[in-house]
């Protein structure tokens, strides 16, 4: 490939970042369709780090978290407010972080996290 297509490609990619306040839509028959699919979940010291799907504009704005309180554990869910308006030749993630503080949580007490977990089949897999 030479640099010429690379420019045009990165172009279009550019050109498919237009903003939009559009509904996510799932599957009806998904047994959480409100809730995203994560390709992974990573509980750290200061911030759970969960990865998802992305076209390239997926931000932590795009998306709202649910936390239930019973006894001494929590439970915690992710869903999509917008969708990612950006095109992309190839299937994409990022890597989104949320400190404990921002979700309400402490670390040291046991949280269930309800998404649904998927393999990451995209590139470098």
């Amino acid at each position: 490939m030479n640099r010429r297509w690379l420019m045009i490609a990165g172009l279009g990619l550019l050109a498919g970042c237009a903003a939009s306040g559009a509904p996510v839509l799932h599957p009806a028959q998904a047994a959480h369709p409100e809730l995203e699919r994560l390709y992974a979940a990573r509980a750290g010291r200061e911030a759970l780090v969960i990865e998802v799907a992305s076209n390239g504009c997926t931000a932590k704005p795009d998306f709202a978290f649910y936390v239930e309180r019973a006894g001494e554990a929590a439970t915690l869910s992710f869903a999509r407010k917008r969708l990612d308006p950006c095109r992309s030749f190839a299937m994409g993630k990022t890597e989104l972080s949320f400190t404990w503080a921002e979700l309400g949580l402490d670390p040291r007490r046991p949280v269930f996290l309800l998404n649904p977990l998927a393999a990451w089949t995209g590139p470098g897999a």
